[in-house]
């Protein structure tokens, strides 16, 4: 496979950029090699500058739901452009976008509009501390919230994959509001409370963990959670940026059956384009700027262009079938990853939540963020490198979701499927 194109762009990026990259995990630094520069994308395929062809199981880390250069999204963004691209001041795009995600997620009674997963992260736990006059912060190992300073602390996904517990700069005045648990185990929310519910804003976590790999919620986890935060009058706070509108159109409280007091959103609501949202109990959210005193604004929050492609989105979503053809082809992707590795005696544990799922190498079970680091990263390194020269691109990193697209066919699950036969019987 000719990737000369793409070597020369990543030498000259490294000058440029810091690691070459403008995201952590694109330098391909935890699987080895070179990231592959993409000139354009349709569908559920990626076509790099060297003119190669790869089925995407990245799908911008799982906002392309509906593919990528989706027809309806696409005529939708180009009406909007010739309207204008930022305005700052309101539009009914907002008010159409805020109805859509609050119909259906019935908990975000008010919502507001940010640029980034990140920026609402760090919106939600402010309103959550002045709603409580309370300042700490209980989240979980290998869940990441954005890369804000008090929440850099035992993340997944990016610093998983470096291997880097914290980062520098960090004041240590800002960590020590911020407590961790392991994901799954309700004994230490309940032993932290003890010791420290009188100090506690919020609760956050990702309810379907997606930045350590998938990691389910165990039976009753998040149930207990919401009983632990509403007997000690802390806020409990759903980061549904990765899970929302992906593993169920009302996202993972709907899935589960347990309501946040606040939610954070992005992705999807987006359509691929930068985008992010929290909302919750009236209450709370009337504390925002302008209503009350927690003040938060930004100037492209409620881009029309990234509202506009939002709304296109969910509006698809909500069609009858998305869900299942989702559910189907996921499925039948899993079992045929999962047969690949039984043939091989490559020791396989996959982890699934809807239409996005993880294969850890490892012999499981996987269940926090202890088990997932006893995955083989190195085999998962090879396993990555002989699927992408079959022109197959799956996360550079075995602590990341895969994620399906409605445009996923059946023969791009088959050549997935014949592909994993090979690699697996390579290592």
């Amino acid at each position: 496979m000719n990737t000369s194109r793409s070597r020369k762009l990543f030498e000259e990026a490294q000058r440029l950029i810091p690691g070459g990259v403008n995201s952590p995990v694109r330098a391909f630094r935890s699987v080895g090699g070179q990231p592959r520069f993409i000139a354009h994308a349709k569908g559920s395929k990626l076509y790099d500058v060297d003119g190669n062809t790869y089925i995407d199981y990245v799908l911008s880390w799982g906002p392309m739901i509906l593919g990528h250069a989706n027809a309806s999204i696409v005529s939708a963004i180009r009406k909007s452009a010739t309207r204008g691209t930022s305005y700052g001041a309101p539009t009914q795009l907002e008010v159409t976008l805020a109805k859509m995600i609050r119909q259906a997620f019935p908990s975000m009674e008010k919502i507001r509009l940010v640029s980034s997963g990140t920026e609402a992260v760090m919106s939600a736990i402010r309103v959550a501390r002045g709603f409580t006059k309370r300042d700490g912060v209980l989240k979980f190992e290998g869940c990441y919230h954005g890369h804000s300073d008090y929440l850099l602390a035992k993340a997944g996904s990016g610093l998983a994959t470096l291997g880097i517990p914290d980062s520098l700069g960090v004041p240590a005045d800002f960590a020590k509001h911020t407590l961790t648990a392991p994901y799954n185990d309700i004994q230490s929310v309940e032993q932290i409370i003890r010791q420290h519910g009188k100090q506690l804003a919020c609760i956050i976590l990702e309810p379907v963990a997606g930045n350590m790999g998938v990691v389910p919620p165990a039976e009753g986890f998040l149930q207990n959670l919401r009983r632990l935060a509403t007997e000690n009058d802390i806020l409990l706070i759903f980061d549904e940026v990765i899970s929302g509108f992906r593993v169920h159109y009302g996202g993972a409280q709907r899935l589960y059956g347990v309501p946040p007091d606040l939610t954070v959103l992005g992705k999807i609501i987006g359509g691929g384009l930068p985008v992010g949202a929290y909302g919750g109990r009236q209450d709370i959210m009337d504390l925002i700027a302008p209503s009350g005193p927690v003040y938060q604004a930004g100037t492209l929050s409620g881009n029309p262009l990234a509202v506009t492609a939002g709304i296109a989105t969910l509006t698809r979503l909500k069609q009858p079938g998305v869900y299942r053809k989702l559910e189907v082809a996921a499925r039948v992707l899993a079992k045929g990853l999962g047969d690949a590795a039984k043939k091989a005696g490559i020791p396989l544990v996959q982890t699934r939540v809807g239409s996005m799922m993880t294969a850890f190498f490892t012999s499981g079970p996987v269940t926090d963020w202890n088990s997932v680091k006893q995955s083989d990263t190195k085999r998962y390194g090879q396993f990555f490198h002989k699927m992408l020269e079959q022109n197959v691109y799956l996360a550079p990193s075995q602590f990341e979701a895969a994620f399906l697209s409605t445009a996923h066919t059946a023969s791009d699950i088959e050549k997935t499927i014949r592909a994993a036969h090979t690699a697996f019987k390579s290592l």
